[in-house]
């Protein structure tokens, strides 16, 4: 998590996790609030208007949501689990643009990586805490 300049390009970068999913997330400042996860914008990715307000959370608590453009690489998991993680990844990359926005973004949760993961299946189980149902005879 490091500024990057590339040809006079300044670029914030934040690695965001959630359940299995990984959001790698890019913010290119001066821009228009365009949001793209694996090259198709948000309204083609995310069929489900919570999904877009929960990846929009961080941008619209500190009123930046048409400073950046916003550029997502993310894969495993679910379609929920994938937008937690963009969430956490553009809070971190946030932080990393300027340290103003660390406070409000900590108090939200948005910066604490979302420690629930599955639970791992047991032998002699049909799933992690399901059994088979008792027959008497």
């Amino acid at each position: 998590m490091a500024k990057v300049s590339l040809k006079k390009k300044l670029q914030y970068f934040g690695t965001g996790r959630r359940k299995k999913a990984v959001a790698r997330v890019r913010l290119i400042p001066n821009g228009s609030g365009n949001i793209r996860i694996n090259r198709r914008s948000i309204d083609d990715y995310f069929g489900l208007e919570t999904l877009k307000l929960i990846v929009r959370q961080p941008l619209e608590l500190t009123s930046t949501l048409d400073k950046f453009d916003v550029e997502v690489n993310v894969y495993g998991g679910g379609f929920t689990g994938q937008a937690g993680a963009i969430r956490h990844g553009i809070s971190r990359a946030l932080v990393q643009a300027s340290e103003e926005y660390k406070a409000p973004l900590k108090k939200a949760g948005f910066l604490t990586r979302d420690p629930r993961m599955k639970e791992r299946k047991k032998y002699g189980l049909k799933k992690a805490r399901r059994a088979s149902q008792f027959s008497k005879r």
